[in-house]
């Protein structure tokens, strides 16, 4: 564990989720490839690629970079446009996208969650309030973790998804804490690390391949605490 800046005492957490309280390495793109395997159960989309629904992904982001905020609305409007492109009548499409949406959530929530976690979170829960601050949409309570947490906020359907203010302002007022005095970890130098200083919160980043913050190009400030490994925040109580 690093310190880097000096701190307000800790009066509470909020926490990102991929990456930082369990491993997401290809969790996403595993769910993606078996969605896009549903939808070519369709006989329009038979031949869909990963790669042409990518390219479709980006064309959607270029017409609409508000989007970008919300991953669920994104990737909803990714496979209607898609659709709209065949001769599919429109009337299917909504159980087209529905049907590829159960398979991706199936698959997206396949990770495991550490023990360690579990541990680390009932202790700091114990002395302080958690929460949980997310650009994805993981369902916290679908992997176990939702006994944990206050609350949970998501990018798009709770505001501007980090690094932009909203968000945080928002934990920071369901909280009923000043900003100085929440803690917020998570393991992206760009959304968790600059979007928590920006915001007035203290920032931990949780460098999962304990890399030179100072040579990150994501990073603008130092965090206030660097760790390698999530259980090591109980060093903290």
């Amino acid at each position: 564990m690093h310190f880097y800046r000096s701190m307000h005492s800790i009066k509470a957490f909020t926490f990102d989720l991929d990456d930082t309280l369990y491993d997401n390495k290809m969790i996403v793109e595993k769910a993606e490839e078996e969605m896009i395997k549903t939808l070519q159960h369709n006989e329009q989309l038979r031949n869909l690629t990963l790669s042409e629904y990518f390219a479709e992904k980006h064309a959607v982001l270029a017409s609409d970079p508000e989007i970008y905020h919300d991953v669920i609305v994104w990737r909803i409007q990714t496979i209607k446009s898609l659709l709209s492109k065949t001769n599919m009548p429109v009337s299917k499409f909504s159980e087209v996208i529905e049907e590829s949406l159960v398979c991706f959530n199936l698959w997206r929530h396949k990770m495991v969650v550490p023990e360690s976690t579990h541990e680390l979170l009932t202790k700091l829960g114990a002395k302080y309030p958690l929460a949980v601050i997310t650009n994805g949409n993981v369902d916290i309570n679908r992997i176990g973790l939702g006994d944990y947490f206050q609350f949970l906020l998501r990018g798009g359907e709770h505001g501007r998804s980090k690094p932009f203010p909203e968000i945080f302002d928002l934990a920071s007022h369901k909280l009923a804490i000043p900003s100085h005095h929440i803690l917020h970890v998570g393991d992206n130098a760009l959304t968790d690390v600059n979007g928590a200083i920006d915001n007035g919160f203290l920032a931990c980043f949780i460098n999962i391949y304990n890399c030179d913050i100072l040579h990150l190009d994501d990073a603008r400030y130092l965090p206030h605490i660097e760790i390698t490994q999530l259980p090591e925040l109980e060093n903290l109580l």
